[in-house]
């Protein structure tokens, strides 16, 4: 039942944070443990799109892919991802951003998980938790090189 919340504050819009968060299948370029990203499909809903996405996550010999539902909500500032296949028993993950002046915001990210095995919680229970750490960071050093430093 580990889980983790931050909140940073960074040099970039909501706007931009939402989009760089938004563009899943990127992830394997710059983010922690993630080998591989796919979406298995994308639908527009009141306002919102819904993405269903694999994602493969590896340490050393280890791989894992897992099936989550991400409800992107750009009205609201708000990114939700749901768990829906996996080693997991369950994942909630929620990302929010909330203005701060014209050009920057704090990122707020929260996520709460636990793996189905108790092999495999031992065995990347910690590095899990390591790379969720990382994870604020690593979206922050990501919209640095995108977007610039301000």
């Amino acid at each position: 039942m580990p889980q983790f919340e931050t909140r940073r504050p960074v040099r970039h819009t909501p706007e931009q944070m939402f989009d760089l968060i938004a563009d899943v299948e990127k992830y394997p370029q710059f983010l922690p443990l993630c080998e591989a990203l796919s979406i298995r499909s994308r639908k527009e809903r009141d306002g919102k799109e819904l993405l269903v996405a694999d994602m493969t996550v590896g340490y050393k010999a280890i791989r894992e892919t897992f099936t989550t539902q991400v409800l992107l909500n750009r009205a609201d500032r708000v990114i939700d991802v749901k768990y829906v296949d996996g080693p997991f028993r369950y994942l909630d993950n929620r990302w929010r951003f909330e203005a701060v002046g014209e050009t920057g915001c704090t990122v707020h990210f929260f996520i709460d998980y636990e793996f189905k095995s108790r092999i495999l919680g031992a065995l990347m229970g910690s590095m899990f938790d390591r790379a969720f750490r990382m994870f604020s960071e690593a979206f922050e050093k990501r919209a640095d090189m995108i977007y610039g430093v301000a």
